[in-house]
């Protein structure tokens, strides 16, 4: 017989640590600590608020009978709302890379009432459209939202967060590819300063890349996120002490982006994704692409407006779509998100 096993306990009012918020990541049981969670502007843990949901599908105007695809499942909010579109007729097939969180979403939309038949889900990166496609047929709709989801975020043992202490991953799938521990180890202290340029924008690269190459020469390994954290704020000791925890906080997020954009070649895989885009889309067919730093939105941007000239969507955006002042402050995960959109012709 297996021993139960006793709840975390933690000090204080609230739960600090991610384990210890179990009320949160348990939303069918405690549904009022989540909508309270909510209410304050914050994520619950192992929890994805979707972002821009009625935008989207004023956006794809989904019809019964269709058959869309969700080009990163995630926790599955938007496939959820876009299946609920569908009315019981047509089908929607959801990608994720992630094998641990897809698992989790399959199970919840399975429980919604969502069958094989109405919702079909495959393990591979969106990249793959064109595999998809083969085995599906083309689509008439298809989401791309290109954010890190919250519960991959929240989690210690991912390595996505500065905040928390944990192993410096940040693979989407960690059973299989290079971690960024180990991709830290792999590169220059040059290219590691051009990453953080080129994938972030980052105003202290030279800075960062020199005091994390510095240190690892020492021996000090880099090998969780506390340690690549404090690198960083030891990187921007010079910035002027009434600046220094908002620079280091901004440049911390940056940092973290720019290593989890090169471990998952997340830029290499949105180029691809653009390039066989059209063809897995029906005439007439919507797609809209959530994007959350500029060297996203410039791809999307660039190819939406190529392929429109070349005659290949009959309509794109003009501009990008930005959530509501309210969705900002309800969860201000969306701040940086745009919308972008096209019709396939």
């Amino acid at each position: 017989m297996e021993q139960h096993k006793r709840r975390v306990h933690y000090s204080g009012k609230y739960p600090r640590k991610f384990e210890e918020k179990y009320k949160e990541q348990n939303p069918e049981k405690y549904a009022d600590t989540v909508a309270h969670v909510i209410s304050k502007g914050s994520t619950p843990a192992g929890m994805h608020i979707s972002i821009m949901v009625k935008e989207i599908l004023d956006v794809l105007n989904i019809r019964p009978g269709e058959q869309g695809l969700d080009c990163t499942l995630g926790y599955g909010g938007h496939t959820m709302k876009m299946l609920d579109r569908l009315n019981g007729r047509g089908c929607i097939y959801g990608l994720d890379v992630d094998p641990i969180e897809s698992v989790k979403t399959v199970d919840r939309l399975r429980k919604a009432g969502f069958d094989e038949d109405r919702f079909k889900f495959r393990l591979i990166n969106f990249a793959n459209i064109d595999k998809v496609c083969e085995e599906a047929g083309k689509f008439d709709f298809v989401l791309a939202d290109l954010g890190v989801s919250s519960m991959q975020i929240d989690d210690p043992k991912r390595g996505f967060s500065y905040k928390t202490d944990g192993p410096l991953d940040l693979r989407l799938d960690p059973e299989h590819g290079t971690s960024a521990a180990e991709r830290l180890h792999e590169i220059s202290r040059e290219e590691f300063c051009g990453m953080l340029i080129e994938n972030a924008d980052e105003p202290y690269a030279s800075e960062i890349a020199t005091k994390v190459y510095e240190r690892m020469k020492k021996g000090d390994p880099m090998d969780t996120t506390t340690a690549l954290r404090q690198a960083v704020e030891a990187a921007l000791e010079r910035v002027p002490v009434d600046e220094r925890a908002e620079s280091v906080k901004k440049s911390c997020a940056r940092t973290f982006q720019a290593l989890r954009i090169d471990v998952n070649s997340e830029l290499e895989v949105l180029y691809d994704f653009l390039e066989k885009l059209p063809d897995v889309l029906n005439p007439g067919g919507r797609v809209a692409i959530l994007t959350f730093h500029s060297g996203e939105d410039r791809l999307v941007k660039q190819s939406f407006k190529a392929l429109y000239k070349a005659g290949v969507y009959k309509e794109i955006s003009q501009d990008v779509t930005r959530p509501s002042p309210e969705e900002q402050r309800l969860n201000p995960r969306s701040k940086s998100t745009k919308l972008r959109w096209a019709v396939k012709d």
